[in-house]
C-alpha cells in the first residue's frame, strides 16, 4: 500500500493504515478586530501511519507538531483536510455518537502529567473514568481492570496507587497514570505530546522504554512528539520533521538520524546528543535567526532566512516533498 505522501505503508493485505491525514490545515485569528491576523499553524499535512508503527514528529517549539495532535484527536477542529482513522472517516462536524467512537480509538498523552489530572479524584476514578464512560467492562469488574492497568504501566503494587491522589506523586508516577488512563480507552491509535519532556532525565528512558512495551505487546499505531532527535530515533520506525506548519523531511528514523537531508533535519541532527556528535555529522554550520512569524510566512521556503545554502529560488517558491531514497522524502530545492 501506499501512503498520501507516495510512501509505501508496511500493513497487512487489505488493511487500512491506522490513521491517515490528507491536506491537514489549522489556523487561528489572534488580535482584535479590525486587526486580526490569521496564524498559520498547519499547512496542508499528510501522512500515513501503519497499523503497529510508530512515527515521530520533531520539530521546534511552534512547528506545528501538538495542533496536528489536537486536530487528530479533534480536542481543535481542523480548517481543512480529511482525517481517516482504521480507513474511517472523520466528519468535519461529527455527531455526538460518531465524536465519542473516535476519541475512544485515538487517545493523546499529554505533556504535563499533572495539568492533565483532574486534583479532586483519584487515581483510581481516573483511570476507571474511560472504562465506564465507554462501557468496556461491567461495574463488578472495574477495580480489577484498574489494578491490571497500574501494573502495566508499572505502578505496583498497584493497590497502593488506587486511592492517592496526582499531588501525592511523583511526576513520573502521574505520567504512568496519564498512560494507564489511555489505555484504559483501548484505542488504535496514540497521540504522545512530549510525554517525557516534563521528567526527570533519570526516567526518561525508562518512560520512553514503557511507551514501546505497551505499543508492541498491543499492537498499537505511536505518535510520538517529540523536539528531541535521538529520542525519536530510539522510538521510532519513522521519523517526520516539522517547521512552519509543514513536514520538512519524512523518512525511516535510520535514514532521517544517519543521513538528513534537509539543512533543518541537519541542525536538529547536530543538537541531538551524541558522544561521536562531531565526527558522524560532516558539514557543520549555524541557523541564525529565529523560527518566522506564522502570521506573515515567506512566499518561498519558510526555512530560506536561516539556512546557510539559500539561493534566490527558495525564496520565490515553496518546494514539493522530493524523493531522495525508497520511503525518503524531502522539501528542499537542493533536490529538486
Amino acid at each position: 500500500m501506499v501512503s498520501t505522501l507516495g510512501l509505501p505503508v508496511e500493513t497487512n493485505e487489505g488493511s487500512s493504515p491506522a490513521l491517515e491525514v490528507r491536506g491537514l490545515t489549522k489556523n487561528y485569528s489572534v488580535g482584535r478586530i479590525g486587526r486580526k491576523k490569521v496564524v498559520r499553524a498547519l499547512s496542508e499535512v499528510s501522512l500515513s501511519v501503519a497499523k503497529g508503527e510508530v512515527l515521530s514528529l520533531v520539530g521546534e517549539s511552534g512547528s506545528g507538531k501538538t495542533t496536528f495532535a489536537r486536530a487528530i484527536a479533534f480536542l481543535e477542529r481542523p480548517t481543512e483536510g480529511e482525517i481517516f482513522v482504521g480507513g474511517r472517516a472523520l466528519p468535519r462536524r461529527p455527531s455526538r455518537h460518531r465524536l465519542r467512537d473516535h476519541r475512544r480509538q485515538v487517545q493523546m498523552i499529554f505533556q504535563d502529567p499533572y495539568s492533565s489530572l483532574d486534583p479532586l479524584h483519584s487515581v483510581r476514578y481516573s483511570v476507571a473514568r474511560p472504562l465506564r464512560s465507554f462501557g468496556l467492562v461491567p461495574r463488578h469488574a472495574e477495580r480489577e481492570a484498574v489494578v491490571e492497568l497500574l501494573d502495566q504501566v508499572g505502578l505496583v503494587p498497584a493497590e497502593d496507587f488506587l486511592f492517592r491522589y496526582p499531588y501525592e506523586l511523583s511526576g513520573g508516577q502521574r505520567q504512568r497514570v496519564g498512560i494507564a488512563r489511555a489505555l484504559a480507552a483501548q484505542p488504535s491509535l496514540i497521540l504522545a505530546d512530549e510525554p517525557t519532556s516534563m521528567l526527570d532525565v533519570s526516567i526518561r528512558l525508562s518512560m520512553m522504554n514503557l511507551l514501546l512495551d505497551l505499543q508492541r505487546s498491543r499492537s498499537l499505531s505511536l505518535v510520538f512528539i517529540t523536539h528531541d532527535l535521538g529520542a525519536a530515533y530510539y522510538l521510532s520506525d519513522r521519523i517526520a520533521i516539522m517547521y512552519a506548519g509543514r513536514i520538512q523531511e519524512i523518512g525511516p528514523a535510520s535514514e532521517v538520524m544517519g543521513e538528513p537531508k534537509h539543512p533543518y533535519t541537519q541542525l536538529l541532527r547536530r543538537a541531538a546528543p551524541s558522544p561521536e556528535n562531531e565526527r558522524q555529522q560532516g558539514a557543520q554550520f549555524e541557523a541564525a535567526g529565529d523560527p518566522p512569524d506564522l502570521t506573515s510566512l515567506p512566499p518561498g521556503c519558510p526555512f530560506a532566512p536561516r539556512c546557510p545554502f539559500v539561493n534566490s529560488r527558495c525564496r520565490e517558491t515553496l518546494p514539493e516533498l522530493n524523493e531522495v531514497g525508497a520511503a525518503h522524502r524531502v522539501r528542499c530545492v537542493l533536490y529538486d
